[in-house]
């Protein structure tokens, strides 16, 4: 059965006292990072590598949806993440106000009787900001992993900028203008998309786990 959400959840409570005493989850369906599985001497899981390590493609939307939680927006946290042929990231972005553009001031509302009084005339998607915050002279040949379809001024963007693929989670706009204007944008442009099937529904980073230690066994 294909899983249809995928979730990035960060445990991020206040620092507990560490207990010392080992402990393993037997049952872990989850992909959870966790120091228990790093340089356990002297056993069986320090003579081979997990099987249940992050796959790229995993990472790099776990990534885009991590970066959306920078995201001030209240009503829609979006992501994205550039990589290269080398699978290298060189760029992030999240939606957010222009720089220099008091979040504080701007409005956040979807709807409003005045256009000016809503987000849409002034927030810059997570597409933008992630190949503006590049981190390499350009893009070109790139893919773009980002969490819902991109709109059709972010697919200019991405053409612009020569990335070649974009990997998306959600497509529930799907048959708005400003998408189906997207999607005729990308066919024309050679550009390919695809809808993302992840291999895991959620992925858990707790904060705690580096605090473990090393368990003797395998459970």
């Amino acid at each position: 059965m294909r899983l249809t959400s995928f979730t990035c959840i960060v445990e991020t409570q206040k620092p507990k006292q560490v207990n010392r005493t080992p402990v393993v989850t037997r049952d872990q369906r989850s992909f959870v990072s966790t120091a228990e599985q790093l340089h356990t001497p002297h056993s069986e899981a320090s003579c081979k590598k997990r099987e249940d390590y992050l796959e790229w493609p995993e990472y790099f939307m776990a990534v885009a949806f991590l970066s959306a939680q920078r995201s001030k927006d209240p009503s829609s946290q979006v992501g994205a993440c550039i990589v290269n042929s080398e699978n290298k990231i060189v760029g992030i972005g999240y939606n957010g106000m222009p720089n220099g553009c008091s979040d504080d001031v701007l409005p956040w509302t979807r709807t409003a009787a005045n256009r000016l009084d809503t987000k849409y005339p002034y927030v810059c998607h997570a597409e933008l900001n992630a190949i503006m915050n590049k981190n390499s002279a350009d893009v070109k040949g790139c893919s773009m992993y980002v969490a819902l379809f991109p709109c059709n001024e972010c697919a200019k963007l991405i053409i612009q900028a020569g990335i070649k693929e974009v990997i998306f989670m959600s497509d529930k706009y799907h048959d708005t203008t400003e998408m189906t204007a997207a999607r005729r944008l990308f066919d024309l442009a050679g550009i390919i998309y695809r809808e993302f099937k992840p291999k895991c529904n959620k992925i858990v980073i707790d904060f705690d786990s580096i605090n473990s230690r090393p368990s003797q066994k395998l459970l």
